[in-house]
């Protein structure tokens, strides 16, 4: 039996940016997508801590220390620059796995979206 677990949890980040007019996804600063272990296209899910929006996307690498977190096309009513979200990824695997897994999980600075050291 598999069943779903966290795999990847960015714990509270500050949208930066709302682009209504792009194709659709999140945009995340490469930096923090490879602390979380988050790959290009992943499909994620955002909790908007702000006004309690739910929503499922997938992931575009952003610059690269930018603090970048942008979210695009029809996402973007979703929640608004100032927002503090929650980006989490999960995995499908087999139960006795599922046991011992470790999500990766961080707590960068809401204020600048940068890793804390």
């Amino acid at each position: 039996m598999n069943i779903e677990v966290v795999k990847s949890k960015i714990h509270r980040v500050t949208v930066t940016e709302a682009n209504l007019n792009y194709i659709g996804s999140i945009t995340i600063d490469q930096d923090l997508m490879d602390a979380a272990n988050i790959i290009p296209n992943e499909r994620v899910y955002i909790v908007d801590n702000n006004n309690g929006e739910r929503l499922d996307t997938y992931v575009i690498a952003g610059k690269r220390g930018s603090g970048v977190i942008c979210l695009n096309g029809a996402a973007a009513r979703k929640a608004q620059p100032g927002d503090v979200i929650i980006i989490m990824a999960y995995a499908s695997m087999d139960f006795d796995e599922a046991k011992n897994f470790k999500p990766a999980v961080i707590f960068p600075d809401t204020r600048t979206n940068k890793l804390l050291k």
